[in-house]
């Protein structure tokens, strides 16, 4: 999933990293100042390697904070919103039966290495995806191809041969891309907003091997495209990637839009949350994501720029259904009641986050207010607690060490407010924390060894079912239940070609989700930026779609 980073080790690469950058960063600066230049260098710090240079290959925040400079898609999104909007695509149209999207596309455009950017490259992408065979069929690999299209052209694995959504795609001109389905896929236009479906110079693709992919699914090895020449038609080239260090990318004087006063940037891997600021505090990068709440008003205070992206997340607690301890709906109702979420808010998450009572944020088309709620109310839950038997409760609560994420900043005081709410009401927690990347995912998503825990899922692209589907559109370990009604309303809300329709019945699964209560959605967090004092312009996007053309510094 997007939203879970691979984590870089620290250490010695990391001293190197911040060294060398920083190095560099200020001879560059040196060497602009002696001659009257602006600074055109942007050093951002990353929390991790990109996992692949080739964005077919990708499902993680970090592979597409870079893709996004050096790639785009025939659908982008307006700026400071998750909703789609034209990019490569000038515009499209759709058939009354959802089966046939034909895309107008943007003219003079070329990719990096010279390749017109035309129908025949786009139909060539799509073909692409949906050919992928082997190791690449995994879903390590095309993660987004196979949740959104639903399979591949020919599969040896069951439920992916033959089954997805793309049929084909046809050049009527150089300009026009036709899209033929199989059925209607409603979020097709905004899926297509992901850096996965970017468009890739289809000569690059073949002279470099882009699918000569090898090894097993637990260790795939990526081909030389994927690792040293990805090529696509954005406002930034690659030019090197010292794994563990750093990714370095140039401006493309060619690009067809603005190429902006940014000349260079530099993702420096630093995969210490304090090491970011500390680097940050010494003046040797520019900015850097994933601010810790705690640091927000420090850094402010001392001059560095604070910049919030709109949330467009949700931290729960899932309530594991395989723990026979939570099969009754009474004990989930009262674990719900003994929360107080307005305080689990005020004292752990970024000012401006907004108590959840959904599984997806109030900007989802979708949501549902009058979906039912479970007020903090301490005596109602230990009274459904006796109802059930279980007054004297005793459960493991899971919670992830060593990370912070958008939705979760800082999972271990999370963790503690909320086992206090529930001691309060009579319920003993046995905490179990693991370190989040392989052990705790692995556990909460590959096993039903686990019981109430926290987990969240920052959204990809502005469709309802890019939440809950993922949550709850087919039987899962992460919440132990197996409710076939609730699984075909969330599929036939998925598939309606009617807007209004389509909303009507995610806004009723939604309410569905809260009378089932297989887990308790608490906040959307604000997630925080910081960036030096002369750094103007940084476009903050809830969905991540930040492009560095636009970016300016100066006093």
């Amino acid at each position: 999933m997007k939203t879970f980073l691979r984590v870089a080790a620290p250490g010695a690469v990391l001293a190197l990293a911040l060294t060398g950058c920083a190095a560099s960063d200020r001879d560059a600066d040196a060497a602009q100042t002696e001659t009257g230049g602006a600074r055109d260098t942007f050093v951002f710090a990353a929390s991790s390697d990109p996992a692949s240079l080739d964005p077919a290959f990708a499902n993680d925040g970090e592979t597409f904070r870079v893709a996004r400079q050096i790639f785009e898609g025939l659908v982008g999104t307006v700026p400071g919103t998750a909703d789609p909007a034209p990019l490569l695509a000038e515009s499209w149209d759709v058939a009354d039966d959802g089966l046939e999207y034909t895309f107008h596309l943007k003219e003079g455009v070329s990719f990096h290495d010279g390749t017109d950017f035309d129908a025949d490259a786009v139909c060539f992408n799509f073909d692409r995806w949906n050919n992928f065979t082997g190791v690449m069929q995994s879903e390590s690999l095309s993660y987004y191809w196979q949740k959104v299209n639903g399979g591949f052209a020919s599969s040896d694995v069951p439920g992916l041969d033959g089954t997805g959504k793309y049929e084909s795609c046809e050049a009527t001109d150089p300009a026009t891309a036709v899209i033929r389905l199989a059925s209607p896929l409603p979020e097709l236009v905004s899926a297509l907003s992901l850096p996965s479906f970017s468009m890739q110079s289809p000569t690059a693709l073949e002279k470099y091997d882009a699918d000569g992919v090898s090894g097993g699914e637990e260790a795939p090895v990526l081909p030389e495209y994927a690792t040293a020449h990805p090529t696509g038609t954005g406002p930034y080239v690659f030019e090197s990637w010292s794994p563990g260090e750093q990714v370095v990318l140039a401006s493309n004087p060619d690009y067809w839009g603005e190429t902006g006063q940014i000349k260079k940037i530099v993702f420096t891997v630093i995969s210490d949350a304090t090491a970011r600021r500390q680097a940050l505090q010494a003046g040797d990068i520019d900015g850097y994501d994933l601010v810790g709440p705690a640091d927000v008003d420090a850094l402010a205070s001392a001059g560095f720029q604070i910049v919030n992206r709109d949330p467009f997340n949700v931290l729960y607690l899932a309530m594991n259904q395989a723990n026979p301890e939570l099969t009754d709906v009474r004990v989930r109702q009262a674990i719900a009641h003994a929360i107080d979420k307005k305080s689990l808010v005020a004292q752990t998450l970024p000012e401006g986050t907004e108590v959840a009572t959904n599984f997806v944020p109030p900007a989802v088309d979708g949501w549902n207010a009058d979906v039912p709620t479970y007020d903090y109310d301490p005596e109602k839950a230990k009274a459904l607690l006796a109802e059930a038997g279980k007054s004297n409760l005793t459960i493991d609560f899971n919670y992830p060490t060593n990370v912070s994420r958008p939705y979760m900043p800082t999972p271990e005081q999370v963790f503690t407010a909320i086992s206090a709410d529930l001691a309060a009401v009579g319920i003993t927690v046995n905490p179990v924390p693991e370190p989040w990347s392989p052990e705790y995912l692995d556990r909460m998503q590959g096993t039903p060894d686990h019981g109430i825990h926290l987990l969240g899922w920052t959204g990809d692209y502005n469709d309802t079912y890019n939440f809950i589907g993922v949550f709850f559109g087919a039987p899962a370990n992460e919440w132990g239940f197996d409710d076939p009604a609730l699984f075909k309303a969330i599929g036939d809300a998925r598939y309606q070609a009617d807007k209004e329709a389509q909303t009507a019945a995610y806004a009723a699964a939604n309410a569905q989700i809260m009378e089932l209560l297989p887990g308790i959605p608490l906040a959307h967090p604000v997630p925080s930026l910081a960036f030096k004092a002369d750094i103007h312009g940084y476009p903050a996007s809830p969905v991540q779609d930040e492009v560095y053309n636009v970016i300016t510094i100066g006093d």
